[in-house]
């Protein structure tokens, strides 16, 4: 009876490890509430506002161009950005630098078609307690906050488009 035990116990351990392994290697959590709302310069001069997006599913990746992960992401973002968009999905990406000609150079090599937005002062990411590069939060059609992704590795795009096409759905 002892030996059962201890293999339901070990079982039970390793379902534990396999499962919160899966969870960290995410980096994702799911969060609640409204996302704040903000306004911020484009790389296209205009002014957008993050509540002007209510009714589409938005992410907001924060970036910066010294980020080689960021650098790595952008282009699957792109992807992302061009196979969801006409299904009411947008992409914000948020550059956190305070230099903004650092992210021009980066796009010239890095093609998007997706907004790029300016924080030189950091007050956005102050507001989304970004504290890792790059961040992605995504939010729903209702304007709340969904998911938080903290870094990125390859692979997470598969999370994301997860997430994104079960909102798109809702």
């Amino acid at each position: 009876m002892r030996t059962t035990n201890v293999k339901s116990f070990i079982g039970l351990c390793l379902a534990i490890i396999v499962s919160s392994s899966h969870i960290s290697s995410l980096q994702a959590a799911q969060l609640s509430g409204k996302a704040p709302d903000f306004t911020l310069k484009s790389m296209s001069g205009k002014n957008l506002k993050l509540s002007e997006f209510r009714g589409q599913v938005v992410m907001i990746n924060f970036w910066a161009s010294w980020c080689a992960p960021c650098r790595q992401e952008m282009p699957l973002l792109e992807d992302l950005y061009k196979k969801y968009k006409p299904l009411g999905f947008t992409l914000l990406g948020v550059n956190v630098e305070e230099d903004s000609s650092k992210a021009a150079t980066l796009l010239k090599s890095i093609k998007v078609s997706f907004p790029i937005l300016y924080d030189n002062k950091n007050k956005v990411s102050k507001l989304y307690k970004v504290a890792a590069m790059p961040t992605t939060v995504i939010i729903d059609r209702d304007g709340r906050l969904r998911y938080l992704h903290k870094g990125y590795k390859p692979g997470y795009e598969k999370d994301y488009q997860k997430q994104v096409r079960a909102l798109i759905r809702e």
